[in-house]
């Protein structure tokens, strides 16, 4: 667990605020933190593995020409197959035959930086409204539409089964999972008991039951911390895992989880 002193404007000053984000794509959310004078408690509880077995992606990625649209739903699902594209010896020049679609900003901005400019972001970053922007590009139905679904290993089904209701055929297709990390939480959960963390971000489901696996329950429901989530998924789950004092960010997005913080705190 790494502590990174708060700097800039002072609307979190003093408040130490744990980032559970895997730490390959913490950086943003320490940095938003940081610039409103919070105290980041960098305290990774997933890891991000890509799938051994990618064959059926590479076999998608080399006709995507059947589909009339490849969906990406996280920035993880994005760097994988962007990553295997180009050791396969393919370019970006393969989704020229297809339209993209990304879930939110933060994915959409990860396809721009790989030379990929999404089509459709819906509005609100959830796999529903998603699926119902979809929906509505195409007429109100998406009969003989094939969509592709590069996707976590325990992705929500929500997205695929809209698609399905209005006629899509949709080939979901699994490129990483997400696992606890292997490490001593023993100082963090000591923080948390003395009420020395003010808040726990979480930026996904899978960190939210990581976390209370690793701090275990009766810490992770102790309420002595504001639980902040960057959306309503993610807010559920916190919900059923009885963490407490619980906020949402809005919009669902690590600048609208830092504004979350600080209008609880203000």
């Amino acid at each position: 667990m790494t502590r990174v002193a708060g700097v800039g404007s002072t609307a979190l000053n003093g408040r130490r605020i744990v980032v559970t984000r895997a730490r390959e794509q913490a950086g943003d959310l320490v940095r938003a933190l940081e610039d409103r004078g919070a105290e980041a408690v960098l305290a990774p509880v997933i890891r991000i593995l890509p799938l051994e077995n990618l064959g059926p992606l590479r076999a998608a990625l080399t006709g995507l020409s059947a589909y009339r649209w490849v969906v990406f739903t996280s920035q993880n699902a994005v760097q994988i197959v962007l990553d295997r594209l180009v050791a396969w010896g393919l370019t970006p020049r393969v989704f020229s035959s297809t339209s993209i679609a990304a879930i939110g900003t933060a994915t959409a901005d990860s396809l721009r930086q790989r030379g990929l400019i999404p089509a459709l972001v819906p509005d609100e970053f959830v796999a529903e409204a998603l699926a119902e922007a979809l929906i509505q590009r195409s007429g109100g139905t998406l009969a003989g539409t094939r969509v592709l679904i590069p996707s976590a290993a325990d992705a929500r089904e929500a997205l695929a089964a809209g698609l399905r209701r209005h006629g899509a055929t949709v080939e979901n297709i699994p490129v990483y999972r997400t696992v606890p990390v292997e490490a001593d939480f023993g100082a963090l959960v000591s923080d948390i008991i003395r009420r020395r963390i003010d808040a726990v971000t979480f930026t996904s489901s899978s960190t939210v039951r990581s976390f209370s696996e690793l701090v275990g329950h009766e810490t992770a429901t102790s309420g002595r911390f504001v639980t902040a989530t960057i959306g309503p998924i993610t807010a559920g789950t916190a919900r059923e895992l009885g963490l407490r004092d619980i906020i949402e960010a809005d919009p669902h997005t690590v600048p609208g989880l830092v504004d979350s913080l600080v209008r609880r705190f203000a």
